[in-house]
């Protein structure tokens, strides 16, 4: 077995990413596919993906363009319910893994408390309501005298 240095390793690793991608499939709480089933939809899709079954969702990693369209597929089963986020190092990477380094996953907590988001952003996603971006004006000083001068009558 060759053994390769950490330096030998990154720099392959560091070639190898600039034309691969990983996403991180995070399922809301309201979903309606368990991660068991996304992951065998993702399967069905009969792209050259790495695919990895989590707690939250999955993880795909690949060819950017493939993950590009297995994402935009992905999001197609329930749109309000699957969320995508960026993963900089593809699963298994020994920089990242716990398998490699022991204990937590960094990063875990961040997902954790994003995920306790998540049921507010679906709800949000599915019931859309229309909001005013127009900045308030300050009102003018004559108008303000008005108002406080009601106000100590009162």
């Amino acid at each position: 077995m060759l053994k390769n240095s950490k330096k030998e390793i990154q720099s392959m690793l560091e070639k190898k990413s600039q034309d691969e991608s990983t996403r991180m499939i995070i399922l809301g709480p309201n979903a309606n596919l368990s991660p068991a089933e996304l992951v065998h939809k993702i399967h069905m899709m009969g792209l050259p993906l790495t695919i990895k079954s989590t707690c939250y969702g999955a993880l795909i990693h690949g060819e950017k363009e493939l993950v590009e369209r297995a994402a935009k597929e992905i999001r197609e089963f329930d749109p309000n319910n699957i969320f995508l986020k960026e993963r900089g190092f593809p699963p298994g990477d020994p920089r990242r893994c716990r398998a490699h380094r022991g204990g937590a996953r960094e990063g875990f907590h961040q997902l954790e408390k994003e995920f306790k988001l998540l049921g507010y952003v679906s709800e949000a996603l599915s019931k859309p309501q229309k909001v005013s971006l127009h900045e308030k004006k300050r009102i003018d000083i004559n108008t303000f005298k008005k108002i406080a001068k009601n106000i100590m009558r009162v």
